[in-house]
């Protein structure tokens, strides 16, 4: 046991490593794109200035962070519209060799919302939910533009750092293309073909009638998946071509897959903080952020790991030798720990693919993997990440200010109260969601449990008492958190969870870019302020440490309720 235990612990340790020596050279990479200077993917500058002439834009254009914004506004909406009709229709359209139905409008509705968000959660299974044509057109489209809208946003906040005094944060379409031609179809291409080789499918056939070692006749399914599987992981979408996502021997065949697409989740994120650095020339200001977002990951991994290798209490109280560590939801040949570490950094990376079953996970595990989401600041999704630390910062800096008697300054510009309280209402909203959205779902489970619904609430919960809280609660953090995995014990297909979570997810995504990207605008419109004696160091180590504090106590005051009713009850249960 100690020889395999030390075996998976050295899995971890390669893959986060080689994570983080991809991610250096490729935020290099990053921040010479948006910055304008040369780099070996500029043979593609013919295929952007086609697709700026036909669509009318004008990639010199500035714009101020109004401006910006209502782009990236507009443009999600239309796909928004897009997806939801493509998905009610889908069976009345060509690529459906297995006869699927479309999705009803409650459905796709949650659906549309879901993968425009960049979350991808799925109230249905993708074998049987979606034809080839959506999952081609509407799925993987999406988990394009969607992660490539989420690393605009937080370019337009690089350029608000970058620049001493402007009112220009870039040209929204300009960014968001190149996103997609020099970064995130690159790296797909790689990834898939990766994938192929190693046996994902990758054709449009239908399903595959075969006969088991026992011989069970069954059907399988499969489809051009190889491309979609790379960049659910590269643009931290996470949503399954297969309903068992990532578990399934078709979607991640074997341990190389299984590195590949964990690395995958992670090195765009990771890229994106030393982006930030080469960007805005202050690689030290990067490296703290790496650090913290680092220590945030190891305190709730580590916990994880242990967890799941000394196996379920509850199982050992009967006698029962667990030598492979918690096995219940998990796969064979990827073991306890590297699926602990699978769940870790898909929930703190907004991924929310998954190779095990996170309702299966011990009660600690789980608790961690919510208060990933919960942070959504630890490397975090496609830019998102960065800009929801941004927030963090924003407070840690006003804090500061108070504690040492001075007007709050960061990056040379007064922090004042507009852009403080903007920093709060997004914090206090995100919050607000989860538990608004938790509560009124127990409320139903509790006291109207029988309601003449089509899917009544005392048939939603696969498991009574604290896990069945916390099967709530993971459906609404994950939605507001625009993750995507769950605790699939819960019904959640029907029209209660599928409004609820879609109103959720839609809020959960935007409240939390407008925030920071507005609070970049204001303060680079402001007057610049040289650096003095006095100034707040926000490169340094305590700075750092301040807002890990902040991350801790925000977090700690908005969600410890709740945590005490599922997962915490849970865990003292088993004791």
């Amino acid at each position: 046991m100690p020889n395999r235990m030390n075996t998976e612990i050295t899995g971890i340790i390669f893959t986060f490593l080689i994570t983080v020596a991809l991610a250096s050279p490729l935020g290099k990479y990053i921040a010479k794109v948006f910055g304008g200077e040369r780099t070996f993917t500029d043979f593609l500058n013919p295929v952007e200035r086609f697709i700026y002439r036909i669509c009318g834009i004008d990639p010199n254009e500035s714009m101020d962070w109004k401006q910006f914004l209502k782009a990236m506004l507009t443009i999600n909406m239309v796909w928004l519209f897009y997806a939801f009709f493509m998905l009610m229709y889908q069976d009345k359209l060509p690529l459906n060799p297995d006869g699927n139905a479309g999705q009803t409008p409650d459905l796709a509705f949650n659906t549309a919302i879901s993968f425009v968000v960049n979350c991808n959660l799925q109230h249905y299974s993708g074998e049987s939910g979606l034809t080839y044509l959506t999952q081609l057109l509407v799925i993987t489209f999406l988990q394009f533009v969607s992660a490539a809208t989420g690393i605009a946003c937080l370019v337009a906040l690089f350029n608000g750092l970058k620049e001493k005094t402007t009112n220009n944060l870039g040209n929204f379409w300009s960014i968001f293309i190149k996103t997609n031609t020099r970064i995130l179809l690159p790296l797909c291409i790689v990834m898939a073909i990766l994938l192929a080789f190693n046996g994902s499918p990758t054709s449009f056939d239908g399903k595959d009638a075969i006969t088991t070692l026992q011989g069970d006749a069954v059907q399988v399914s499969r489809g051009p998946a190889a491309g979609m599987i790379a960049i659910k992981h590269l643009g931290t979408n996470g949503g399954g071509w297969f309903g068992a996502n990532s578990a399934h021997p078709l979607e991640n065949p074997n341990y190389f897959t299984n590195i590949l697409e964990m690395v995958a989740q992670v090195i765009i994120p990771v890229a994106m903080i030393f982006a930030l650095g080469f960007y805005i020339r202050k690689k030290k200001f990067a490296y703290v952020i790496f650090l913290v977002m680092t220590v945030g990951m190891l305190f709730l991994l580590i916990p994880t790991v242990i967890t799941e290798l000394h196996g379920n209490p509850a199982i050992a109280q009967m006698g029962v030798t667990q030598n492979t560590g918690a096995m219940e939801g998990k796969e064979v040949r990827f073991g306890p720990a590297a699926s602990a570490y699978w769940s870790i950094v898909t929930t703190i990376i907004s991924t929310g693919s998954v190779n095990s079953m996170h309702d299966s996970s011990m009660p600690l595990s789980g608790m961690m993997q919510l208060l990933g989401m919960m942070v959504n600041g630890f490397y975090g999704g496609c830019g998102v990440g960065i800009l929801n630390y941004y927030i963090y910062i924003i407070i840690a800096v006003f804090i500061s200010g108070l504690m040492v008697g001075r007007t709050p300054e960061f990056m040379g510009h007064k922090v004042e109260a507009r852009e403080v309280k903007i920093a709060m209402i997004v914090t206090l909203f995100t919050a607000l969601i989860t538990k608004g959205f938790t509560a009124l779902a127990a409320y139903m489970v509790a006291h109207h449990p029988d309601v003449a619904w089509a899917v009544k609430p005392s048939g939603w919960l696969n498991n009574p008492s604290y896990h069945g809280f916390s099967e709530m609660l993971y459906e609404y953090t994950s939605a507001n958190a625009n993750n995507g995995s769950g605790f699939e014990g819960l019904g959640d297909n029907n029209i209660f969870w599928n409004v609820t979570s879609g109103f959720a997810l839609i809020l959960g995504r935007f409240i939390p870019i407008i925030g920071p990207v507005a609070i970049a605008g204001l303060l680079a419109n402001k007057k610049f302020i040289p650096e003095s004696g006095g100034t707040l160091r926000t490169d340094s180590f305590t700075f750092g440490m301040m807002t890990f504090a902040v991350i801790i106590i925000v977090t700690a005051l908005s969600y410890f309720p709740p945590l005490a009713l599922g997962p915490l009850a849970e865990y003292f249960s088993l004791k």
